[in-house]
């Protein structure tokens, strides 16, 4: 039988998921993934089952059309919103909650391998000692965007055959995505422990990468920070801490947020969350010498052997980084990108080709000033004399500016 005013069958809550989604998205022909992403509003992970399972709302593949007051559809039995939040949160089985809890999702040896062209630098032996030792002792390290922050936490557990679990840290990562949560497997629902919780069972070292990028869900982590271990309300379960398990973060700031934006989408971190970490490794750039003895096994990997474009490539980034530093450039050579161009010139066998893919990522200016201190690197000039040509160049322009002053004062007093 067919009724007009769908719309006034909803309940309460149906009906304020139709006027906020409306509203969020300027429409009522929505997506499966708009239906879900509004559905956040309310509490429920998933899109309305009462409004997807409705032959009549469907108008094509994944696109559903909400119920309007001059809709005609199909009367359907509706399920209570509150009833679907309960659902979409996928509680155990009352008559088996041991056999839905799920233990691990990780099998085997989890223990990173080691890099042959790792070359310790910086705060690496430290790092090392605090993984041997296998004390809880929660470690932050801080520093600019490639400059192996989570290389050496990688290789430590590696020299120390310490299993490694790392978690990438977005702004959207929740506890669900940390502790775990009820997920469908082979049509049954069961409790699947996040990576936090794996860490903790198996004595692991856990890594949040880039973690200020993370928003205030993170606060969940709060009593593992701690030691004590966590009560995870889902599964009405203590988990308790196994000997070895320890944290290491990493970010490019110290978790204030970046004043300069060179680091879009960086957070302010919690101040009591921030307390947690007891120790803080301020990651700098290797030493020339040892970024080039980095380079030099890199090229030597592949098969290659080039020394002297690797102290080219290290004097040229040496330049441009104290540039960085002085404000002269809003840009800098990471160790990271030294590597990439010495595996494309492994590639291509080409030097300036390997140079300009690798900086095609820069604006044009910024490249192109790359590019043409690389080629004054290339032709021999040392640091040294870059940074003289450089000031007088700088002392030129600014007796330039000061001359045009001069004759404006000048024509002014005319």
């Amino acid at each position: 039988m067919k009724v007009k005013g769908q719309y006034t069958m909803l309940n309460t809550k149906q009906q304020e998921f139709v006027d906020y989604a409306v509203k969020k998205f300027g429409s009522n022909e929505l997506t499966v993934s708009e239906l879900k992403e509004a559905n956040k509003h309310f509490g429920c992970k998933y899109a309305p089952q009462w409004l997807i399972k409705n032959p009549d709302f469907k108008i094509g593949k994944s696109l559903f059309k909400l119920p309007t007051e001059n809709d005609s559809v199909t009367t359907v039995s509706i399920p209570n919103v509150q009833t679907e939040k309960v659902l979409e949160t996928a509680p155990v089985p009352e008559t088996n909650k041991e056999a839905a809890y799920v233990v691990s999702s990780l099998v085997g040896n989890i223990v990173p391998e080691k890099d042959p062209v790792f070359v310790s630098f910086g705060n690496y032996p430290d790092v090392k000692s605090i993984i041997k030792s296998k004390m809880f002792y929660p470690v932050f390290i801080t520093g600019l965007s490639g400059n192996g922050k989570t290389m050496g936490v990688t290789q430590a557990c590696a020299e120390n055959k310490r299993e490694l679990i790392r978690v990438n840290i977005t702004i959207e990562t929740d506890e669900d995505d940390l502790l775990g949560g009820y997920r469908l497997k082979d049509g049954q629902t069961v409790w699947q422990n996040g990576p936090v919780i794996e860490a903790m069972e198996r004595g692991a070292v856990l890594l949040l990468d880039e973690i200020d990028l993370a928003s205030n869900k993170i606060m969940c982590l709060q009593p593992i920070l701690e030691g004590s271990g966590v009560f995870v309300k889902k599964i009405n379960k203590f988990i308790k801490p196994a000997h070895g398990f320890n944290v290491v973060a990493t970010a490019n700031t110290k978790g204030q947020g970046s004043d300069d934006g060179k680091f879009i989408g960086t957070n302010v971190l919690n101040e009591a969350f921030l307390e947690r970490f007891p120790i803080t490794f301020e990651q700098s750039y290797p030493k020339p010498s040892v970024e080039e003895k980095i380079l030099v096994q890199t090229l030597a990997k592949s098969g290659k052997k080039d020394a002297d474009f690797c102290k080219k490539l290290v004097t040229w980034a040496d330049v441009i980084r104290k540039t960085y530093f002085d404000g002269g450039v809003d840009e800098i050579i990471s160790t990271r990108r030294l590597v990439h161009i010495i595996q494309a010139y492994a590639i291509f066998n080409k030097k300036m080709k390997a140079v300009e893919v690798c900086t095609n990522r820069f604006d044009d200016d910024t490249k192109n000033s790359f590019i043409e201190l690389y080629t004054k690197v290339d032709a021999g000039a040392s640091a040294e004399q870059i940074a003289e040509q450089q000031r007088q160049a700088d002392l030129s322009d600014q007796m330039e500016d000061d001359n045009d002053s001069e004759s404006d004062d000048a024509d002014s007093a005319v």
